[in-house]
């Protein structure tokens, strides 16, 4: 009996090609392709929500807003998408990704759910532009903002229904947190397995 092979790990340089191409949106950790699965239509009323409010808040600003296809450059082995973000102008590398955000939003799925409050989490923080790194769960009115400090430490702020904004002081904006889910249709004893 034989060894089992080593699945082969893809290289950046291949991957980022294979993104211009591929018709499905694919996070690369490390050498290995992890498919973007879709998301439902709660997930989408608050990313669009959110983004509309960016997107007034920062209009004239020295700001740029990205969603959906344009990755981050989180180090050289780790690309992701996420559903939203903020970066200072640059002149890119890339007109596919970024590598400079100060401010990334993600929106909880029942697929992501952990990869966003722990691996991504970690991945994130070590990056030098990021300053708010915020989560948001789309099955309760439940915000995490995580919040680099001018000595560089991390604390974690939390907002729920018993708040009245959600604070990204990275760009200077408070949004109503009921208007982040105002078209969002909580199912009573809901969670993400349901």
């Amino acid at each position: 009996m034989g060894l089992p092979k080593l699945k082969a790990k893809m290289n950046v340089e291949v991957y980022l090609e294979g993104e211009r191409i591929s018709p499905v949106r694919r996070e690369f950790i490390e050498g290995e392709l992890y498919e973007m699965d879709a998301s439902g239509v709660d997930h989408n009323f608050i990313v669009g929500d959110l983004y509309a409010f960016l997107l007034n808040h920062l209009r004239d600003s020295d700001y740029h807003l990205f969603f959906h296809d344009i990755k981050v450059r989180v180090s050289k082995e780790h690309f992701y998408y996420p559903d939203i973000f903020v970066s200072c102008k640059e002149k890119p590398e890339s007109p596919y990704f970024r590598d400079n955000p100060i401010l990334i939003v993600e929106v909880t799925s029942s697929s992501t759910e952990q990869i966003d409050r722990r691996e991504k989490l970690i991945f994130y923080r070590r990056m030098p532009s990021l300053h708010e790194y915020v989560i948001i769960d789309q099955y309760k009115m439940s915000v995490e903002a995580h919040r680099k400090q001018s000595d560089g430490k991390w604390i974690t702020y939390y907002f729920d229904e018993s708040s009245t904004t959600v604070d990204l002081t990275t760009i200077n904006l408070s949004i109503p947190l009921p208007d982040l889910y105002r078209r969002v249709q909580f199912q009573k004893n809901a969670s993400p397995e349901n």
